[in-house]
């Protein structure tokens, strides 16, 4: 097994700052973050100087001086694809921030040029490894309520996104593209694939450009039906941002977790309620550790699957099944149709393990 894992990451800017903790938190479990990079010269030097590391203005350059395992690129998706391109070229590996890419097309070419270089390839899709959501499946797969048929994963908030994030406002493609990628991805790893998909969208702030509000119907091909939802402009008090909410049925009884990640579990006869919210750590903050920690849990996954050789849970090919959730819904909310996605987990997985 590999012992130390050499870690580069591309984009200096608000939510990479959660990475560079990541990985500096591992540094005990292999990880070794080596160097920085950003097209900003200013975020790049505030990172690489708060971090220890050399730092860069661009990936090329980055390359040319560190030699590195693998690439964490945490940039706009407009850039992965020749991000990506450039760290398959150096036979290095790479994880890639979601949205995988802006296009089907550009997602298929990273994933079939990893797959010729032989490299580690992941898409970073971390709400599915926050501690509430890794509980909420150790429950499903110990049996407690049977087999799941119905359930409703829902991220409603009325927090500023657009604040620390002003582009968002800019986004043709805002809600399903931003966190509903999460809430898709989410439904496919505690329900199952998805073979029909609606969606209905909103606008409800003004002076933005997407959908803040997206409310889609799943049929899953086990039969269940899920309910996927998410907005920006709820308006709840207490707001549970950035927590997913969550509601399971199965044949043998139900899952509910609510604000403040109290899990409820019934089994037949029996409810029990626990808490199962991840603790502060030195570098989080309240509200956003929620958040940070499944950077975290997706980091140290990363890793392990780095260091064993192990194929990591959202592969190119896993996280294209994603991406096709997505695309479908945009298609379905402009069609008011039901839509098949293009993937239904069918077993001719689109680039393979990659």
């Amino acid at each position: 097994m590999k012992t130390a894992v050499r870690i580069g990451v591309a984009g200096c800017g608000f939510y990479a700052a959660n990475h560079l903790h990541a990985w500096r938190h591992l540094a005990g479990e292999g990880a070794a973050l080596a160097a920085v990079c950003d097209v900003d010269a200013a975020k790049a030097k505030s990172a690489g100087e708060a971090f220890g590391v050399p730092w860069f203005h661009s990936a090329d350059a980055m390359l040319a001086a560190v030699t590195l395992d693998v690439v964490d690129i945490v940039t706009r998706q407009d850039t992965h694809r020749a991000i990506a391109e450039a760290v398959f070229a150096r036979n290095v590996g790479a994880i890639v921030q979601k949205p995988f890419a802006p296009s089907w097309d550009d997602c298929i070419a990273i994933i079939e040029m990893a797959k010729r270089h032989g490299v580690f390839l992941a898409v970073h899709e971390n709400f599915r490894f926050q501690t509430p959501m890794r509980q909420v499946r150790r429950v499903i797969d110990s049996g407690a309520i049977g087999t799941p048929n119905w359930a409703r994963i829902a991220f409603r908030t009325g927090f500023d996104v657009f604040e620390r994030q002003p582009y968002l406002e800019h986004e043709a493609r805002l809600a399903i593209a931003d966190v509903g990628v999460h809430m898709l991805d989410l439904t496919r790893f505690l329900v199952g694939e998805v073979e029909l998909i609606s969606c209905q969208t909103q606008q409800r702030r003004s002076g933005i450009s997407g959908e803040d509000t997206a409310t889609m119907l799943l049929r899953h091909l086990s039969g269940a039906v899920s309910v996927v939802e998410c907005t920006y402009q709820a308006k709840r008090i207490p707001d549970p941002f950035p927590q997913t909410l969550i509601e399971i049925e199965g044949d043998q009884g139900s899952i509910a977790v609510a604000p403040g990640c109290a899990m409820t579990v019934t089994s037949g006869n029996l409810v029990w309620t626990q808490d199962i919210s991840a603790p502060l750590l030195p570098w989080t903050s309240h509200p956003w550790h929620v958040s940070q920690e499944g950077v975290l849990g997706a980091c140290r996954h990363f890793l392990h699957c780095l260091k064993s050789g192990q194929a990591p849970e959202t592969t190119g090919g896993d996280n294209l099944r994603t991406y096709a959730l997505v695309e479908a819904a945009y298609e379905a909310a402009a069609t008011s149709a039901f839509v098949r996605p293009r993937m239904r987990g069918d077993a001719a997985a689109v680039g393979g393990s990659s």
